[in-house]
């Protein structure tokens, strides 16, 4: 496969994940809004912000209209939900011959009603209705995805854009949350912080799953046990870094390319995940590890770019 090709289908992954993300987290928020005081919500808006690494347009009070503008319509922002899937729709047009007219016709519809609602006067009334049909377009997407497209060397493309950023963002979300954790991990959460790690439950589509694995109470450590190291839930951390871990070694075996520093990288975060425990990372520092855990994702992009996107032609002929 051509490396432009790759490119192409590993981005458009990660921008459709991005804004996957993006509409579930303000999803939750507006939704938590409703029992929240006021100063209590723009705080925690300012806080999401941070987390998405967005900066706050302006120093005016940040309300549900500037989090929904900031974050999701506003064009200008290439981090914006709607940027993602603008770019998603753009990298996949330009491999149309790798993906399934199904593929292509559902991330269009996902386009088109993004665009919509962004030229709607009054789309912040809606905008609970709207994050969901994105949130739900996108998982379309992917199912249609996963049902049409042969997986091979493009399909396990698309699945390491997707698990690279999910790795990325999930540590990030858990970081954030565990460097505000006034007390110790292991105490069950109060009312003033409940809604909080509600939200991160909500954020990480885990609220149901993690209430099944444990109860529903709310303990820091069970959440950060669940969220990074659960081996079979979709949105752990550890559940994602096995998932590129795989799509790197099925791609090295179906081409004549070593996976060699990106497989390595995705080795160590594996065994780190896969060995140690919880109490072990919250002793050392949570969020220092996860911390080190977004470095490494950084490091893993690197090595994949260098290795299956801008290698020199020069050296494989050579080789």
């Amino acid at each position: 496969m051509l490396s432009r090709v790759a490119d192409n289908l590993y981005w458009m992954s990660r921008y459709l994940e991005r804004a996957e993300h993006i509409a579930r987290l303000v999803d939750v928020e507006l939704e938590l809004w409703l029992d929240q005081a006021h100063r209590d919500g723009a705080e925690r808006w300012r806080f999401l912000l941070r987390v998405l690494q967005t900066d706050p347009p302006g120093d005016g009070p940040v309300g549900p209209a500037t989090l929904v503008e900031t974050l999701v319509f506003n064009r200008d922002r290439p981090s914006s939900l709607v940027s993602c899937v603008a770019s998603a729709r753009e990298n996949l047009r330009h491999v149309r011959e790798q993906c399934s007219s199904e593929m292509w016709e559902q991330l269009n519809r996902l386009y088109l009603n993004v665009m919509e609602n962004q030229l709607e006067e009054n789309r912040n009334l809606r905008s609970h209705a709207f994050l969901r049909s994105v949130r739900d377009g996108a998982q379309l997407f992917q199912g249609i995805t996963d049902g049409t497209m042969s997986h091979g060397e493009g399909w396990q493309y698309i699945q390491l854009g997707r698990y690279v950023e999910r790795t990325d963002t999930l540590a990030a979300l858990i970081a954030a949350h565990l460097e505000r954790l006034p007390h110790e991990p292991g105490e069950a959460v109060e009312t003033a912080d409940y809604l909080e790690w509600i939200g991160l439950l909500k954020g990480c589509a885990a609220f149901e799953s993690y209430c099944k694995a444990y109860t529903a109470e709310i303990r820091p450590v069970q959440v950060a046990e669940f969220l990074l190291l659960d081996p079979d839930f979709p949105h752990s951390v550890r559940f994602s870094v096995d998932r590129v871990e795989r799509a790197l070694q099925t791609i090295a075996d179906l081409t004549d390319r070593k996976a060699g520093m990106p497989a390595r990288i995705a080795g160590r975060l594996r065994a780190q995940l896969s060995f140690t425990p919880i109490d072990e990372i919250l002793a050392a520092g949570a969020p220092q590890f996860l911390k080190a855990v977004c470095r490494e994702c950084a490091e893993l992009h690197g090595a994949i770019r260098q290795i299956y996107f801008d290698y020199l032609v020069e050296s494989e002929l050579a080789s």
